[in-house]
């Protein structure tokens, strides 16, 4: 095997286990959903299994994106991203990166409700950059509640207990860039203002 392909398969396990700690899958349910055992996905995830055809293909479908995406394959041609959306927790994530593993960007729409869902605020690592297009988010991170129009961003450590909902029962989309690794994801012009968990426009 030449180094190059090495490379790529040693890349495969880290890939494949940022994906589905982004997706906040267990091994349990990823095992129950693509039909491989646990103890095969974690082997998989680790390094200790090498990825075959027969192992990726029910990943990919799990995943929704291309098997080439699953093993860093080198995009030829078309530069078009096919959009398939993703829905959890009553809310729509529409994938606009297409690499597992770093950062990713999503658009997530969040549908109007007579009654607005009850806060049931999460953790895990990583750090999240959000930007509302419409409608107004209220965002519960730690022991603030903050409601942002559209126009406004928000940035916060998700290791922070975090809600995202409709502020006032109506629609809201908004694009997200979110990093598991927990690194910044954009460039603060004046590291004085910086405020880790504030809303800004």
């Amino acid at each position: 095997m030449d180094p190059e392909t090495g490379d790529v398969l040693d890349a495969v396990g880290p890939r494949l286990r940022a994906l589905r700690r982004h997706r906040g899958i267990t091994l349990a349910e990823l095992a129950t959903t693509t039909g491989v055992s646990e103890s095969t996905l974690s082997r998989l995830e680790s390094g200790q299994r090498r990825a075959t055809l027969e192992l990726l293909l029910p990943l990919a479908r799990t995943y929704g994106v291309p098997l080439d995406d699953l093993v860093g394959a080198p995009r030829t041609g078309d530069p078009r991203i096919h959009l398939t959306p993703i829905h959890r927790f009553g809310m729509t994530f529409v994938p606009l990166s297409r690499r597992p593993g770093g950062v990713q960007a999503f658009k997530m729409v969040i549908p109007a409700r007579p009654q607005p869902l009850e806060p049931t605020p999460q953790t895990h690592d990583g750090f999240e950059w959000l930007y509302v297009l419409n409608g107004h988010l209220r965002l519960l991170l730690g022991e603030r509640d903050l409601t942002l129009p559209p126009g406004e961003a928000a940035e916060f450590d998700t290791s922070l207990p975090h809600w995202l909902g409709s502020a006032d029962g109506g629609a809201v989309e908004l694009l997200i860039l979110f990093d598991p690794q927990g690194m910044r994801t954009h460039v603060h012009g004046d590291p004085h203002q910086r405020s880790r968990g504030a809303a800004r426009r």
